[in-house]
């Protein structure tokens, strides 16, 4: 039994950048202000900032691809993992895709009327995505780091399902 497992986070240096650039704004104000702030304003101020800014990368997109189908989980939506079972996709492959047009950016994505057609993705990072069309016409795109091992564990189950 192949079994295909990945866990993603966001941890891409541009977010990163832009995280601390934008924790400059409100840490300047609190400095600006110190004065008149008491030491417990002040920490619950940069407390609160620091986990703010700290939230997105708790987001962590758990995909597995085995004998009963295609399973993801986007924490913290997903509480529990999502299956789509073999028996309801027409098609699947790994194919590259642009996020910012296709989709309109990352995470849990689409459904807008401009991205409709595309069907909805669930990405974190990268250009490569386990493409999934279903039986009843819904897709999803499920974005992978790892996509020759996504590549042989889909075409083992493919091979089964599809005859």
């Amino acid at each position: 039994m192949r079994i295909f497992k990945e866990e993603q986070r966001f941890t891409q240096t541009w977010l990163i950048v832009i995280i601390v650039i934008s924790l400059i704004v409100p840490l300047a104000i609190i400095l600006k202000e110190i004065d008149k702030l008491s030491t417990s304003e002040i920490i619950i101020s940069i407390g609160t900032i620091i986990l703010a800014s700290g939230l997105i990368f708790l987001f962590k997109l758990t995909t597995r691809i085995d004998e009963k189908g295609i399973h993801y989980k986007f924490f913290p939506f997903h509480l529990k993992f999502k299956t789509v079972v073999w028996n309801d996709i027409e098609n699947a492959y790994i194919r590259t895709y642009d996020a910012i047009s296709e989709y309109g950016g990352w995470g849990i994505r689409g459904g807008a009327l401009w991205y409709k057609a595309k069907g909805k993705a669930i990405n974190i990072s990268g250009n490569i995505g386990i493409q999934l069309e279903l039986k009843d016409g819904k897709k999803l795109l499920i974005g992978t780091n790892k996509k020759e091992q996504a590549q042989d564990v889909l075409s083992t189950y493919k091979t089964q399902h599809h005859g």
